[in-house]
């Protein structure tokens, strides 16, 4: 499909589009027109997009002609300056079929005849008009879905005076909106200005991810290994795996014979239908250089598949060597194996902080839906330019939203800041501590040629993240997001996007079962898989994603995948660090105000305050019974006082959270410093010594807590005999004061003793418990 513009009524004008570089980062709630109180004229949306703003568009579908000239032909749409063109005709058929149609904004029509002219080429290649239609776009009728398409109709053609000729052409004109059928396979004048094959790229589209299980196997041992070289003794066997275009190495054998042994898992990730075939490859170990004494094909078609922790039978398989002649395939020993495809695991693409899926590979085990989650993408605003097109500065948005294993992207609105999308999707949701994430991405691929734009990457503008179990149920939440994207130069705002989301439970009881679940499936609890088995298989997992999604059309680079599914989030990064840290001495400011305001009572700073807490302790030991009632409904009355102050609005990206407005250059260039590092000379010799310097400190933290822990195991090891001696002396004492003495008295003499009067005390004198425990030996002595 062909098209021509002359104008694309963005409004985008002379903007630069830097409005917004120093714009406020908050989360701004709005009212949008949406649901059924949008429309033109009375008119309503469905019901099923009732998230959105409703847009008007003129829509016209060509089916087929008749009777045309034995000429290449096709047809030509336009009204006003926007011109839209179908495929042309092949092989000089005079009854072509096109089936092709045209979506022009209704907001934007820049006249008021709609014009389907059908043209043709000679041998020359000039174009002439064969005949025409004309639509008076005030007598064109409104269709409102579900009704049932409008029926095309045949026109006869006319030339320039209005005489009908013979051709004929059948076509359907009508006023829909974005819920028409027609919508997302539709040319759209917004997008007028991108010619031919890149066309496709400009379209809404949604994609499945394909369903990966893990495919574990593991290495018992293997026997009668024939060796390429007869004279070698304790030989060092591994074995390499090969899956697709993935690697897994396994240890060296743990005994150095034709016979080893090895008792080791390797882990996959394998995608259906299971069309791939595992390869084992067993290797010799000849100092830098490894040598194949066989390989093992086992095709994952005949492979069991296990759902539940049963154990899974062990084969024996055959080894065998191929030259690089291409000799005919000798014996080369025989290996021991255990293979199946668990489909007991959740295979994990996210990271599981905020994950969007939590259910096993294995359909079989899923439970049903407890609701259904909508998304309405509305528009954004002030988006930064990011290219450059015939002098000026330029933005082509798209956005894509991922939830689950289904993904969504809707059409690129081109060469504007303001894009209008309006466009309503739908999941449905098996656990509510899930994220769906929202990215926003230029579109780069729309002006070159079709290969070129399989290199190019599509710009980064900003990615949300919305938690379902912050969300109140059947509630619509219209919030205007800051989209943020996080630069060597420091964090940038590039835009606000707007959305429309709403969390409806179809069972209130089934979604509150699942907090009391297990956040995975019971296999990632039976069998655990280390964290360095999770790292691998991730990078698996997503390597897996951008090839599958990258085959489709229009293509999700991987580019825009990865940085969906927040690809090296777990690489090093002080920014992040200290984020973090802070996060930690957040948690712990409530305990140490408490033990302050304690300590402040224990000193009598205020009597009255000080006597409370005395009459209280005496309350909570003589009626426990009462206490813990009484604590109870204090955390009750607590919590519906805390009800009016609850938040309002979902969370979103927060830029001091993170750090990322106080972080320095040279952390930010470290941050995206690739892996190993590309620096060299002073500038990672600073890096290696502060990372030094922030380790050390670390160090010291971990001696610290290692020489308490130490002190305590050491009140019974008779390291320090005197000490070991007066412990068990104190042991002996309180057993038999406790015997004789009722706990309630032992517990009230002790809390008074803890809070007596300052005039019965010395400050800042430790006491003796203290006193006794830091006189207790550690190991750090006997650290070099």
């Amino acid at each position: 499909m062909a098209a021509n513009g002359t104008g694309n009524g963005n409004g985008n004008g002379n903007r630069n589009g830097n409005g917004n570089r120093n714009g406020d980062f908050s989360l701004k709630e709005t009212s949008p027109k949406i649901g059924n109180g949008g429309g033109n004229g009375g008119e309503k949306l469905t019901s099923s997009f009732d998230l959105v703003e409703a847009m008007h568009f003129l829509y016209a579908r060509i089916v087929r002609a008749r009777a045309l000239p034995a000429n290449d032909s096709f047809i030509e749409v336009k009204i006003g300056s926007y011109k839209g063109r179908t495929k042309q005709s092949l092989n000089s058929n005079p009854n072509p079929e096109f089936h092709e149609t045209f979506a022009f904004t209704k907001a934007r029509l820049q006249g008021n005849i709609l014009e389907v002219v059908v043209r043709n080429k000679d041998n020359s290649n000039d174009e002439e008009i064969v005949g025409r239609c004309k639509f008076d776009v005030a007598e064109i009728p409104t269709r409102v879905p579900p009704d049932s398409p409008l029926a095309p109709q045949w026109y006869r053609l006319e030339d320039r005076n209005g005489v009908k000729i013979g051709g004929e052409i059948m076509l359907s004109v009508w006023i829909g909106t974005q819920a028409d059928e027609v919508f997302s396979e539709a040319w759209h004048s917004d997008s007028a200005t991108v010619t031919g094959e890149n066309v496709v790229n400009t379209r809404s589209k949604v994609y499945l991810s394909p369903r990966l299980w893990y495919l574990r196997v593991t290495l018992i041992e293997a026997q009668d290994l024939v060796l390429l070289h007869q004279n070698r003794t304790n030989p060092e066997i591994l074995i390499k795996g090969f899956l697709g275009n993935v690697v897994v190495r396994s240890r060296t054998s743990q005994t150095k014979s034709v016979n080893p042994v090895w008792n080791e898992d390797m882990m996959f990730v394998a995608v259906e239908p299971f069309e791939d075939s595992l390869v084992l490859s067993v290797e010799d170990k000849l100092g830098q250089k490894e040598e194949c004494l066989g390989k093992c094909e086992i095709k994952l078609s005949q492979v069991e598949r296990r759902v539940s922790p049963g154990p899974v039978p062990a084969l024996w398989y055959n080894v065998e060597h191929v030259g690089d002649n291409g000799e005919a395939r000798r014996f080369a020993g025989r290996i021991h194996l255990r293979v199946s495809l668990d489909g007991g695991y959740h295979v994990l693409d996210e990271s599981i902080q905020y994950s969007s899926d939590y259910r096993a590979s294995a359909k079989l085990l899923w439970t049903p839906a407890i609701g259904v989650l909508e998304l309405g993408v509305l528009n954004a605003t002030g988006l930064m330019p990011m290219k450059s097109r015939e002098g000026r500065g330029t933005t082509d948005a798209y956005c894509v939203a991922k939830y689950g294993t289904k993904w969504v992207r809707t059409r690129t609105i081109v060469d504007t800041f303001d894009p209008k999308w309006n466009e309503q999707y739908t999941w449905e949701v098996y656990d509510p501590y899930t994220v769906i994430t929202i990215g926003v991405f230029d579109n780069l691929n729309l002006f070159g040629a079709g290969n070129e734009n399989r290199l190019i990457k599509d710009s980064r503008i900003g990615k949300i993240r919305i938690r379902l179990s912050t969300l109140v149920t059947s509630k619509i939440y219209t919030h205007s997001y800051p989209l943020m994207v996080l630069k060597p130069d420091g964090v940038k705002k590039m835009g606000e996007i707007q959305l429309a989301v709403r969390f409806t439970a179809t069972s209130m009881i089934d979604m509150l079962q699942k907090y009391t679940e297990p956040l995975l499936p019971q296999m990632h609890y039976i069998f655990p898989l280390s964290i360095y088995q999770l790292d691998s298989l991730r990078h698996q997992a997503t390597h897996i994603l951008c090839i599958k999604l990258g085959r489709n059309e229009p293509a999700l680079g991987r580019d825009v995948v990865e940085y969906m599914l927040d690809v090296g989030s777990n690489m090093w990064s002080l920014r992040r660090g200290r984020a973090n840290f802070e996060r930690l001495v957040a948690f712990f400011d409530g305990w140490i105000d408490a033990w302050k305001w304690f300590d402040e009572v224990c000193k009598w700073k205020s009597p009255a305050t000080t006597v409370l807490i005395h009459v209280v302790f005496l309350f909570v030991v003589f009626l426990p019974k009462y206490c813990v009632v009484s604590l109870l409904l204090y955390c009750f009355v607590f919590g519906l006082y805390r009800f009016s102050l609850r938040p309002r609005h979902p969370p979103h990206m927060d830029i001091k959270l993170s750090k990322a407005d106080s972080a320095l250059p040279d952390e930010l260039d470290e941050e995206f410093d690739a892996f190993p590092s590309a620096k060299s000379g002073d500038v990672l010799k600073k890096r290696y010594d502060r990372l030094r310097g922030i380790a050390g400190r670390m160090m010291i933290v971990l001696g610290d807590l290692a020489t308490q822990g130490e002190r305590v195991k050491s009140l019974l090891s008779w390291r320090d005999p005197r000490a070991t001696s007066l412990f068990l002396a104190f042991c002996l004492v309180g057993c038999g004061v406790i015997c004789f003495v009722s706990m309630k008295l032992l517990l009230t003499f002790l809390a008074f003793y803890v809070m007596r009067h300052p005039r019965t005390r010395v400050f800042n004198i430790p006491s003796i418990p203290q006193n006794f425990f830091r006189r207790l030996p550690s190991r750090a002595d006997s650290i070099l």
